[in-house]
């Protein structure tokens, strides 16, 4: 079970690396075309080449439209898409000045509680999304610019969500069974297969 998990979030990490990567080259592309766009719109192209600058326009050179309605939507994929990762190797955050002062049992407990509490949150979040979904397919939203239906970011997420809550709910069983016995199924920062 434990190698399954992990490579479902590992695909995951993948995924949504792939995701995040479309959207940084979406970005760049839309900056360079609003800059390529004010450079031929400005008095220096108007006046020495205004034939090339109407033409690069009529080209369609220019910010790429509708770019933050699928930054928006991509970026809240990708957050999904990598908290399966950081949830099975434990790396979240955390503050420990005070927790590396209590013992190992102590820990194991705190652990416990973190871990059944986040999945609970995870559960939480994909359900809501979920409701979320339904209700704009129920109204119809789409985007203002691209008109795309709202629903399909929130089915993108929602796919995230749903992993990232089994995977979180398969740690948080972990550390209930690494509370009782004492013995370490998942070690904090690994991530290996084994």
């Amino acid at each position: 079970m434990k190698n399954f998990m992990m490579g479902l979030a590992r695909f995951m990490a993948l995924l949504g690396g792939f995701v995040l990567t479309l959207l940084i080259v979406l970005t760049c592309i839309s900056i360079l075309g609003r800059l390529l766009n004010g450079f031929f719109h400005g008095p220096l192209m108007e006046t020495m080449a205004p034939g090339f600058a109407r033409w690069m326009i009529d080209l369609g050179v220019g910010p790429v439209n509708g770019d933050f309605e699928l930054v928006e939507s991509g970026v809240a994929f990708a957050i999904f898409a990598f908290i399966p990762l950081c949830q099975i190797t434990a790396g979240h955050a955390s503050v420990d000045i005070l927790t590396n002062r209590f013992s190992a049992a102590v820990n194991r407990f705190l652990r416990m509680i973190t871990e059944i509490v986040f999945a609970a949150v995870l559960i939480l979040i994909a359900w809501k999304l979920y409701d979320g979904m339904l209700s704009k397919m129920r109204y119809n939203e789409t985007s203002f610019l691209l008109q795309f239906p709202i629903w399909w970011a929130y089915a993108a997420s929602l796919f995230g969500a749903v992993v990232a809550a089994v995977v979180g709910t398969y740690v948080a069983a972990v550390r209930i069974y690494e509370f009782g016995t004492g013995r370490i199924v998942i070690w904090d920062g690994v991530e290996t297969g084994s």
